[in-house]
């Protein structure tokens, strides 16, 4: 038997959803080209996973550093990547000679 709702709890504004509510329910697919325009709606529809594709995405790399070195970025906590990669970008700024950059 189901408990009978408290009503200080009750949401007018939004009820609990029946099954009469689920049974006059549509997928969107369905409405929501009447409801802003076909080519907005299949854009709403169309999945988007993951990240936004970069423009120059960064490569993976394996590197092998010395130990010392190595634990002083990691020392510094998260993030200690991104400071290698930094780290490296200044020591390109410093030495303009080099290509690639």
């Amino acid at each position: 038997m189901p408990r009978k709702p408290n009503p200080e709890q009750l949401d007018l504004e939004a009820p609990e959803a029946t099954d009469e509510w689920f049974a006059k329910a549509r997928p969107a697919s369905e409405v929501l080209g009447g409801l802003l325009g076909e080519s907005i709606a299949k854009e709403m529809l169309q999945p988007k996973r993951g990240r936004p594709a970069l423009d120059k995405p960064k490569a993976h790399v394996n590197i092998r550093l010395d130990a010392d070195i190595l634990d002083a970025f990691k020392e510094t906590g998260a993030g200690w990547q991104t400071r290698v990669n930094n780290a490296l970008r200044e020591w390109l700024k410093a030495h303009p000679n080099v290509t690639g950059v």
